[in-house]
């Protein structure tokens, strides 16, 4: 049998898991793998980024996107570390992924070699670490096997990261190993007895109210999910940063419950006496901090679906917990006979008014300035295709696109949103970028100025691999969110929240992106236009006043409501 060193095994193994991209930086530490990846550049792309962080938020948007792992390779040490931002948001967002580290060789092990570091420790996996599992490859021969295992725990039970460590030396050596077949993932089905208990808690409700989210869901299952809504003529609201797991258009969806929830909206949780929480683990941008649902036991009933055993009961205790995947889960509900009338009727049109009524813009006046935000986020949806990829990173900006923009979503065939739930500053860009490159998708990115210049040098991996995402960077000259906190906590006080911006125009040039700035509302339109039939990625960079701070008030509005308090 034929032999060839170990780096080709590896991408060989990667190939045979269905990757066709890698996201990363290149380090000495990894030659032979990317040796492997030149000999085999038809088969797989290595899509070489400017920072360990970008290319990790690449490869977890990617696992967002299809639902398998995004692989990511950095070199040891400093190329780990920062990389471990991407792993992190895997983590927390519950998204497959595999990241490879180029280590130290092993007969330099143990002796605080260059960039030499415990990965283990480092990534820890536990429950309040940063991977799900943590494992150094030292024998060739075993490449196949860590990598399947790998691919299996990334997306088995809660998704999430797993580390492979590569000895520099282990790459070079021998091995007539071959790949082990395709992972899938395993699907969990409902029990039928819980089912049966499902129905009998839906028949004895008068208020019901569905959160869906979370990660694990396929097109198949928000589809299901779907035609049990309508079966039961439930009302559905999408959790944090998930608001593409049920179709906004939809005459039974009810908003997404997250952060800028709709007032409404948190007083039908409130009211609600059956929650059915398919798929979100109820984290504490879900839960409004743990105050809209306080733990351990709520006083509605709650029926909560997820994906992984050890989540279930772990935070709040649940009065019927079902043990299954999304894909299953969703379309297992579809067994259960719905009535010929149900006492919800009115209460799901409710909830899908005060949805709709919440789209409705302030009235004019509301935020000085020339621009008005609710308008620039109308000619988006006006213009982009059902299926664009929406994506942002953390901050205020973001809350535009959340409250007013309407996801098709996943029922009619694309996922749309990219958003980190853990609240990760500078994924919006890298994220439409791996959108644009490995889909062919329009991808358009919601930026502030602060979260922009995280992850802003990623347009050169943009032009060098021909990604043309579209970003809109709203420039208040200062992080925005942190600003509005110090508004609210110690009024009149800013610190260390202003921001002296460079040209933005300018840099996205410099990088080989068309750039715009516009100051007025009526001036973005044309600019969008231009930007959807440009033969490359643009930023339109929109100069915002700081006063326009939240969808829901100005920022002097929120210091004088502060000083008020301090009186």
């Amino acid at each position: 049998m034929s032999t060839q060193i170990a780096g080709h095994l590896l991408v060989d193994c990667l190939i045979a898991q269905g990757v066709t991209h890698c996201f990363g930086v290149p380090g000495e530490s990894y030659l032979a793998v990317l040796d492997g990846l030149h000999a085999r550049r038809d088969r797989i792309a290595f899509v070489t980024c400017r920072q360990e962080g970008g290319a990790g938020f690449m490869a977890e948007a990617h696992g967002k996107l299809t639902g398998r792992p995004g692989v990511c390779i950095v070199t040891r040490g400093p190329g780990a570390t920062n990389a471990s931002i991407a792993v992190h948001t895997a983590f927390q967002d519950s998204t497959p992924m595999v990241l490879l580290v180029g280590d130290v060789a092993s007969d330099c092990r143990d002796r605080e070699a260059f960039q030499e570091m415990d990965y283990s420790h480092f990534f820890g996996p536990s429950t309040k670490g940063m991977a799900k599992r943590v494992e150094r490859i030292d024998d060739a021969s075993r490449i196949p096997e860590y990598v399947a295992r790998a691919f299996a725990t990334a997306m088995n039970g809660r998704p999430g990261p797993v580390v492979l460590v590569l000895p520099e030396d282990m790459l070079t050596a021998q091995t007539d190993a071959q790949p082990l077949p395709r992972v899938d993932a395993v699907q969990a089905w409902s029990d039928p007895g819980s089912l049966r208990t499902l129905r009998s808690l839906l028949l004895a409700s008068q208020r019901p109210l569905v959160i869906a989210g979370g990660s694990g869901w396929t097109v198949q299952a928000a589809q299901a999910l779907e035609r049990f809504a309508e079966n039961w003529r439930l009302p559905v609201a999408n959790a944090f940063r998930f608001q593409d797991t049920f179709d906004n258009h939809h005459r039974q969806y009810a908003g997404d419950v997250g952060i800028g929830i709709n007032p409404k909206l948190a007083e039908r949780v409130r009211q609600s006496d059956l929650l059915l929480v398919m798929g979100p683990r109820l984290g504490e941008m879900t839960t409004g901090s743990y105050t809209l649902l306080k733990p351990p036991k709520l006083a509605q009933k709650l029926v909560h679906i997820h994906a992984s055993a050890e989540e279930l009961h772990r935070v709040y205790h649940a009065d019927l917990a079902i043990h299954a995947t999304m894909n299953a889960a969703a379309r297992s509900l579809e067994v259960l006979t719905a009535p010929k009338d149900v006492a919800w009727e009115d209460w799901t049109s409710a909830a899908n008014a005060d949805y709709l009524a919440n789209l409705q813009p302030p009235p004019a006046g509301t935020w000085p300035g020339t621009i008005d935000m609710p308008a620039i986020v109308a000619t988006l949806q006006k213009h982009l295709p059902l299926d664009a990829v929406l994506t942002n990173g953390a901050g205020n900006f973001a809350s535009w696109t959340h409250r007013f923009f309407k996801h098709h979503g996943l029922a009619k065939g694309h996922k749309t949103q990219l958003a980190p739930t853990v609240g990760a500053m500078g994924y919006g860009v890298p994220a439409g970028i791996a959108a644009s490159i490995t889909t062919g998708r329009m991808a358009l990115t919601m930026a502030g100025d602060g979260d922009f210049l995280m992850n802003g040098q990623e347009l050169a991996t943009a032009v060098q691999h021909g990604g043309k995402s579209i970003i809109v960077l709203l420039n208040n000259g200062m992080f925005g969110t942190i600003r509005m906190h110090q508004e609210r906590e110690y009024p009149q006080h800013e610190s260390g929240s202003g921001l002296h911006n460079p040209d933005f125009v300018a840099l996205a040039q410099a990088y080989g992106y068309a750039a715009t700035r516009i100051t007025h509302t009526e001036q973005f339109e044309p600019a969008l236009l231009q930007a959807l039939t440009a033969d490359r990625g643009t930023l339109i960079e929109v100069v915002l006043s700081p006063e326009v701070i939240t969808t829901r008030g100005t920022l002097s509005a929120i210091t004088q409501q502060a000083l008020a308090r301090q009186s």
